[in-house]
């Protein structure tokens, strides 16, 4: 199927993807109790949520936020709490409205993803727990399940 939104680059123009900065945007960590939970307890329940954002700055810049908040609780006490978001600035030139998208919210997540990463594991290690590595994640898996998600919620959509 056709967006008739989705305009094509321009015939002769090369696609562009350029990566013009990686920055911290904002990071937050509490451990209410330190981590002074006891150590023959310490099998906690992860909770992982990502999100990505996305602005536009320019003609052809935008600015793309991976957020990720990281929960650990033993019990029902809150061993820590981390959100990290980790922001980019991509040049992102001649391309379809499709693979704008697709960038955006694919391959610009990616390639935040290690710093957020080694930034959640600094962050909890720093706070006097265990190494704690966020497990990988397939951008690609995630963007093609929020796009059958969506067309699922059309009206008329084709059920399988």
């Amino acid at each position: 199927m056709t967006d008739e939104t989705s305009a094509a680059p321009v015939a002769g123009s090369t696609r562009e993807i350029v990566l013009n900065q990686i920055y911290l945007k904002d990071c937050s960590y509490e451990a209410p109790n330190g981590p002074r939970i006891p150590s023959p307890d310490w099998n906690p329940k992860i909770n992982v949520n990502m999100n990505t954002a996305a602005s536009e700055l320019g003609n052809d810049l935008r600015e793309v936020v991976l957020t990720v908040t990281v929960e650990a609780k033993v019990g029902d006490v809150t061993a820590f709490l981390v959100e990290v978001k980790q922001a980019g600035v991509f040049t992102l030139r001649n391309l379809a409205q499709d693979e704008l998208r697709r960038t955006v919210s694919s391959l610009c997540p990616e390639i935040l993803f290690p710093y957020v990463r080694a930034e959640v594991g600094n962050l909890i290690q720093k706070g006097g727990f265990p190494p704690f590595l966020l497990p990988p994640v397939s951008f690609d898996s995630l963007y093609a399940q929020s796009i059958k998600a969506q067309q699922e919620q059309q009206p008329g959509a084709a059920v399988n």
